[in-house]
């Protein structure tokens, strides 16, 4: 006896669709491409009417008595059955919590690369925790460890809303992000109120006259 192979290459046994000549109930309840009830007549019948239409006869439910069958465009059918399958598949994606963590002493090249992996997350329709680590005394530094995460959160802010503001959690502080479901609105003509008072009107230039003034003439005697 030969030994059995190690991998089966056998192509896997496709199930086929119960449809026109497939079908082997002798009796069908027939229902017609516009959902008329044709009522319960013999198979050979339901596949004549269904060439007359030049579509098929598909069996829809297999338990009932008798089975119930339908005339449709198979073809047809089974490409909007599929494509609603993957619509369903995409919206089904469950949102998970990705974490980027960091130290409030990180350098500009590593920051970069947490903004990079946060964007890569929030646009997979995921939640992004940004957590800092404190060690030893770095704990005392909360302020700087704040004001990097809300940086970083003004930083995402056109890919991500704040879910939840920075907050300290032991030894770590975090800030939850969330996928934007609207679009951020910037205006393009923001007025930039100054730090300081500035001088708008403008000082009218002398003559070179009124700059340099001529002697009076001495009257003769």
């Amino acid at each position: 006896m030969p030994p059995r192979p190690r991998f089966d290459r056998r192509a896997p046994v496709r199930e086929l669709p119960n449809i026109n000549d497939r079908i082997s109930y002798q009796k069908l309840r027939v229902v017609d491409a516009d959902g008329t009830q044709l009522g319960v007549i013999g198979r050979e019948e339901a596949l004549d009417v269904a060439k007359e239409r030049e579509l098929d006869l598909v069996l829809v439910s297999e338990k009932a008595d008798p089975p119930v069958c339908r005339i449709m465009d198979y073809g047809k059918f089974k490409f909007e059955q599929e494509k609603k399958a993957k619509e369903a598949k995409k919206k089904s994606h469950q949102t998970e919590v990705k974490e980027v963590k960091m130290r409030y002493k990180i350098d500009q090249h590593d920051y970069d690369v947490r903004i990079g992996q946060a964007i890569r997350f929030l646009k997979a329709g995921d939640k992004v925790k940004c957590t800092i680590i404190f060690r030893g005394r770095e704990i005392q530094h909360t302020s700087l460890a704040e004001t990097l995460l809300r940086r970083m959160a003004k930083d995402l802010e056109e890919q991500a809303e704040v879910q939840q503001a920075p907050k300290r959690e032991g030894r770590n502080m975090i800030m939850f992000l969330t996928p934007r479901k609207t679009p951020l609105i910037k205006k393009d003509n923001e007025v930039i109120t100054p730090s300081r008072a500035v001088r708008t009107i403008t000082t009218p230039q002398r003559s070179s006259a009124q700059n340099f003034p001529t002697k009076a003439k001495v009257s003769e005697r």
